[in-house]
C-alpha cells in the first residue's frame, strides 16, 4: 500500500493532508523518515506519525445488489455511483471489485482491500461469475458448444476462455465465465448472431446474490475466506 493511502487508512486525514505530513518529514517508516508519498508500506512495516504508531483500520467487504442505471465508479457521472447506496464511514476509501455496466444489474463486491480485489478479479484465478441473460432471439442449438470452444471477439486476437451455457428457455440462459473482458457477455452473443436484452449477475465464486435491488450487507468472515480461495 502507498504511504499516503496508509496514512488515510490509519487516520482521518485526507490524501492532501497525508502529502503535507509526508513532505514535512513527520512520517517515519521502519525508523527512517520517508518523503515519498508513493513509498510502499508492507505488512511488517512500522509507521509512525509524530512518534505515534499508526495501525490501519480493518478491511471491509460488502455485497451489493446493483440496480439499473447506476455505475460502478467512485464518482457520479452520467449516472450515479453505486457507492451512494452504502451508508458507511469513509466511503471514499472503497472501490468495486468487478464492475458492471450501467444497464446491467446484480451482484457487486465492494471493499477497501486492494490486494483482495485485484487477485479476485485476475483472469488467471478463474473465479466463476454467473449471469442470467435475456436474449432478443431464441438461442441457437450450437451456442453451448461454441461458447465452450471459445469465441473470437471482434477486434481481438485470442479466443475467450471456455464458458458454460445453461439454457433456461429459448430466450433465457445462464452463462458462467471465468474472465471479464470489456463488454464480454454482450460481445459473445453478438458474435453468434444474437443480442442481449437484459443482463444480471447472480453469483461470484460460491457467493449467491441474496439482497434486494439497491440493498447491501457486509460479507461474513467465512464468505471473505471462501472468496479469498479464488484470490
Amino acid at each position: 500500500m502507498r504511504l499516503d493511502k496508509f496514512i488515510c487508512k490509519s487516520t482521518h486525514y485526507t490524501l492532501a493532508d497525508a502529502l503535507i505530513l509526508i513532505e514535512r518529514g513527520r512520517v517515519v517508516v521502519n525508523e527512517a523518515v520517508v518523503l515519498e508519498v508513493s513509498h510502499q508500506v508492507h505488512k511488517n512495516s512500522v509507521v509512525t506519525l509524530d512518534g505515534a504508531l499508526l495501525t490501519t483500520r480493518p478491511f471491509r467487504y460488502f455485497v451489493l445488489h446493483k440496480p439499473m442505471d447506476m455505475i460502478c465508479s467512485n464518482v457520479d457521472e452520467k449516472y450515479p455511483s453505486v457507492l451512494n447506496l452504502l451508508d458507511v464511514d469513509q466511503v471514499t476509501e472503497l472501490h468495486i471489485a468487478g464492475r458492471l455496466d450501467a444497464d446491467t444489474t446484480g451482484l457487486v463486491l465492494v471493499t477497501d482491500d486492494g490486494h483482495w480485489s485485484f487477485n479476485l478479479t485476475s483472469p488467471k484465478n478463474r473465479c466463476e461469475k454467473v449471469y442470467q441473460v435475456r436474449l432478443s432471439r431464441p438461442i441457437s442449438s450450437d451456442a453451448a458448444k461454441r461458447f465452450e470452444d471459445g469465441i473470437l471477439l471482434q477486434g481481438e486476437s485470442s479466443l475467450t476462455l471456455p464458458a458454460k451455457l445453461h439454457i433456461v428457455d429459448p430466450y433465457t440462459v445462464l452463462l458462467t465465465l471465468t474472465e471479464g473482458r470489456f463488454h464480454q457477455v454482450k460481445r459473445m452473443f453478438f458474435a453468434i448472431g444474437n443480442r442481449v436484452k437484459s443482463l444480471h449477475r447472480q453469483r461470484i465464486g460460491g457467493l449467491e446474490l441474496d439482497v434486494d435491488s439497491g440493498h447491501w450487507r457486509s460479507l461474513t468472515q467465512a464468505e471473505v475466506a471462501a472468496l479469498s480461495a479464488h484470490a
